[in-house]
C-alpha cells in the first residue's frame, strides 16, 4: 500500500466531494465516502498541525545576525 500524503489526501477527498456531490451514490457508499473523508481530513489536519509545528522565521537583529524564532500563529497570540 502506498503511503498517504497530504497532497493524496487532499485529492481523495476532492473526488470524494465531488461523488457526494453528484447524487449518484445510494445511501450505504455515501455514508462510506463520507466516512472515509471525514477520516481524510482528520489525517490531513493533523498533517498540517505537525508542519506549522516545524515552520521557524528566520529574522535579522539589530546586529544583522540571523536567528531562528518560532512561527506563532494569530490564535497563539
Amino acid at each position: 500500500m502506498a503511503k498517504l500524503t497530504f497532497e493524496k489526501s487532499m485529492k481523495q477527498l476532492e473526488q470524494i466531494v465531488q461523488e457526494l456531490e453528484s447524487g449518484d451514490l445510494c445511501l450505504e457508499k455515501a455514508v462510506k465516502k463520507f466516512e472515509e473523508g471525514i477520516r481524510l481530513t482528520k489525517f490531513c489536519s493533523e498533517k498540517l498541525d505537525e508542519t506549522e509545528k516545524k515552520i521557524t522565521m528566520l529574522v535579522r537583529d539589530q546586529e544583522g545576525n540571523i536567528f531562528e524564532k518560532p512561527f506563532i500563529t494569530d490564535v497563539e497570540e
